[in-house]
């Protein structure tokens, strides 16, 4: 069984390598479709691969379910779903990206002004980023609750530096025959800010806002682990791991999954049309 397992399983590799490899090839290997299609067909082969090797292999769920057995419980349990990703991304992971990422942006404007507060502040920034997530969140869980209040908290704590640090760096990325430039126009420090150190930092701040979205989601899902009511992504993966319920534990891994797709994506196409004008947006 063991051997059947493996041929099969390469038979699924070799089928979809071909057929990638052959649209790739191929002379519309360019258009849209073909780039959306080769990705899926590779994720396919995976999810196909990984069936044949759960079901000939004899794996038992509680260890490894198969693909099928997730979906089925994604499908049954939609409800649950839903009100666990409105708690945890919704109200926790998205309160706290806003909160922390309007905050980076103040204090990054106030330290651009003081090269005292740069100096200072960008160490701080980086020992904080450096603070593990276990540590932190049972504190915000004991100073704000046990609700999503304190899972958007350690969020905003989360997203907080490395924004701050990418939209600092991204202030002091003119050149100085540009700053000049701006001083022969009688322009002043806030005129320069948003015709000329804006624009151009846009490309660090977007960078820090996509490592962020990662963030948020990570942050918000674990720190449930740590006091939630009975309802959460964090909450639900740790007692369907209790119950051994592994097919719910990755419809839950799913759902954050497709979540933090999206909203990388989204962040990605914002990016897009803010900084058309940047070589790394030329096609």
């Amino acid at each position: 069984m063991t051997g059947t397992a493996i041929i099969s399983a390469l038979a699924v590799w070799g089928t979809g390598w071909f057929i990638n490899a052959r649209l790739a090839a191929s002379p519309a290997a360019k258009t849209r479709a073909v780039q959306l299609l080769v990705p899926a067909i590779f994720g396919l082969t995976l999810l196909i691969m990984w069936e044949l090797l759960v079901r000939l292999l004899e794996i038992s769920p509680i260890i490894l379910p198969a693909p099928t057995a997730i979906a089925s419980r994604f499908a049954r349990e939609l409800p649950t779903l839903w009100v666990d990703f409105e708690q945890t991304i919704i109200k926790g992971a998205m309160t706290g990206y806003v909160i922390g990422a309007f905050a980076a942006f103040v204090v990054a404007i106030i330290a651009d002004r003081s090269d005292f507060l740069t100096r200072g502040i960008l160490p701080v920034g980086g020992f904080m980023a450096a603070l593990p997530i276990v540590g932190t969140a049972p504190i915000f869980v004991k100073w704000l609750g046990s609700d999503w209040e304190s899972k958007a908290a350690v969020v905003a704590v989360m997203v907080f530096f490395p924004i701050l640090v990418n939209t600092v760096a991204g202030l002091r990325d003119t050149t100085a025959m540009q700053r000049d430039l701006m001083r022969t126009y009688g322009a002043g420090y806030w005129p320069t800010l948003f015709k000329l150190r804006l624009p151009a930092a846009m490309p660090f701040i977007f960078n820090g806002l996509k490592i962020a979205t990662t963030l948020a989601l990570i942050g918000a899902i674990v720190a449930e682990f740590f006091g939630s009511p009975t309802v959460g992504m964090g909450f639900r993966i740790s007692t369907s791991v209790g119950q051994l319920a592994l097919d719910m534990v990755w419809a839950e891994i799913v759902v954050a999954a497709l979540a933090g797709s999206a909203f990388y994506g989204l962040m990605a196409w914002i990016e897009g049309r803010v900084t058309f004008w940047h070589p790394s947006q030329r096609k």
